[in-house]
C-alpha cells in the first residue's frame, strides 16, 4: 500500500477507513474489523511520509491496570493489531493468524499518553511472515514500553 486510496481497501472483515477530523485525521482504521480489537482500541494506521507503517492509539481509563500504568494485555493487543498492518504487503489479500508472539515488557505509560509502535518484516515466506517491531511512549519522547517479535502464518479461507 502506498498510502493513498486506502479507504477502498478492505481486510476480511472490513474496510479500512481514512479518520478525515480531529487529532486522528489522516490516520485510518478498521471498524468491525475485529470485535475484540474495537473493544480494546480505537487503533490507527499510516504509512508515514517515509513510507514506513507506523500504529497508535491514545491511552484511557480503559487501558490501566490498578496500578495505573497501561495493562499488559493492552500493550500485547495493540502489538498484535500491529503485526498486520506492519506485514500488510507482505500477507497479500488472504487471511492470516498469529502464529507466535513474544514480547519484552520495557516501559509504561499512563492515561493520555500517545503510544506508537514501528517495525519491519523480517522474512516473508510462501506462507510465514516474521515481524519484529517496537511500542514506544510518543508522549515520552519515545521512551520504549515493549519490544516484541512473531511469525505470521497465512492460512486458507474458512469455508
Amino acid at each position: 500500500m502506498d498510502g493513498g486510496e486506502i479507504e477502498t481497501e478492505s481486510n476480511y472483515a472490513s474496510k479500512l477507513q481514512v479518520v478525515t477530523e480531529g487529532e486522528w485525521a489522516g490516520w485510518s482504521f478498521y471498524p468491525g474489523g475485529d470485535p475484540f480489537e474495537d473493544l480494546a482500541g480505537p487503533f490507527y494506521c499510516r504509512v508515514d511520509d517515509d513510507g514506513r507503517r507506523v500504529c497508535a492509539f491514545r491511552a484511557e481509563a480503559k487501558h490501566m491496570n490498578g496500578g495505573q500504568f497501561m495493562h499488559g494485555g493492552c500493550v500485547m493487543t495493540f502489538a498484535d493489531f500491529c503485526l498486520f498492518w506492519i506485514a500488510r504487503d507482505a500477507l497479500g489479500t488472504g487471511p492470516s493468524v498469529t502464529a507466535t508472539f513474544n514480547g519484552e515488557f520495557v516501559g509504561s505509560c499512563g492515561v493520555g499518553d500517545l503510544v506508537e509502535c514501528t517495525g519491519e518484516v523480517v522474512k516473508a515466506g510462501r506462507s510465514m511472515i516474521f515481524v519484529r517491531g517496537i511500542i514506544s511512549n510518543a508522549s515520552a519522547g519515545g521512551e520504549p514500553m515493549m519490544s516484541f517479535s512473531s511469525v505470521l502464518k497465512k492460512t486458507r479461507p474458512r469455508s
